[in-house]
């Protein structure tokens, strides 16, 4: 089992989750960020963590997001081949662009 992240998190890049991670499996690119299923520890940290409500369990994805299991499994393999800052560990400034439902 893996968590996922899904569509809130979508033009609304918070890293909260990412500082919490015993794993570091998260990575991201310039409109969300990602869980590595083959690397989460299904620990669930990082999902109170999330302030825009965007990481479930596998098994918990809401049935209008279930496409974000398989999207976080080809994204976070895409960005793990690439490495560098693709691979998020801290937390970093929120990007909250115009499709970010929290920013205000």
């Amino acid at each position: 089992m893996t968590h996922v992240v899904c569509e809130p998190c979508y033009d609304c890049k918070y890293t909260d989750c990412c500082v919490v991670c015993p794993v570091e499996c998260f990575y991201q690119d310039d409109f969300m960020l990602y869980i590595d299923p083959v690397d989460c520890i299904d620990c669930e940290a990082c999902v109170p963590e999330c302030p825009v409500s965007a990481i479930f369990a596998e098994a918990n994805v809401p049935s209008q997001w279930s496409n974000y299991t398989q999207i976080n499994a080809e994204k976070a393999a895409e960005l793990k081949a690439i490495g560098g800052e693709a691979h998020i560990t801290e937390k970093k400034e929120p990007k909250e662009g115009p499709n970010c439902k929290k920013a205000k």
